[in-house]
């Protein structure tokens, strides 16, 4: 399988981490050699935040993703910071509710998906992270999705396990998200 260098990128409180804590457990579920590094800025909710996550079959020598094969932003700051990171060849998500800008390259995919419309649609609207994630896993095949079912279930706090369902209907939202 690939190895699979993964930069999740916007503001602090859109789920960013999480989007990256059930990815990387998703990884470990497999067996795969992973690594989930978090960051965010002084003022977490409203500041930036980004997460990398590498999926490998070799041991991750470093957690830090330099120039990612896939890269998942969520606002204009951070398409604006990475794009020209991405590696040529690799896949950019973006969540066009939020970016009103095409990408400037042509050497990477643009997957462009109203995420955020479409969780304020399902009557979720925190969940956009989820559904882009679900079209990542659809369109890369980084993991097996029965993978972040079993990852879902160790993440989400049990004080919130109610959530579990609207996160799968989330992840299965971006799954079947044609452009």
């Amino acid at each position: 399988m690939a190895d699979f260098e993964i930069v999740i990128a916007g503001f602090g409180g859109q789920g960013l981490l999480f989007a990256g804590k059930v990815l990387a457990y998703a990884g470990l579920v497999e067996g795969r050699q992973l690594s989930w590094l978090p960051s965010y800025g002084p003022e977490m909710r409203g500041g930036t935040a980004n997460c990398n996550v590498i999926l490998s079959d070799n041991p991750v020598g470093s957690p830090i993703v330099e120039h990612p094969n896939v890269l998942m932003v969520m606002n204009n700051p951070s398409l604006d910071k990475y794009e020209n990171a991405v590696q040529p060849g690799g896949t950019v998500f973006v969540d066009s509710t939020l970016i009103g800008r095409k990408l400037m390259r042509t050497d990477v995919e643009a997957v462009y998906i109203p995420a955020t419309q479409m969780a304020i649609d399902m009557g979720v609207p925190t969940l956009a992270n989820m559904i882009l994630l679900g079209a990542i896993i659809e369109k890369t095949g980084c993991i097996d999705f029965g993978s972040v079912e079993a990852a879902l279930h160790k993440v989400i706090p049990a004080r919130k396990a109610n959530l579990f369902d609207v996160n799968m209907q989330a992840l299965n939202a971006g799954r079947e998200f044609k452009a």
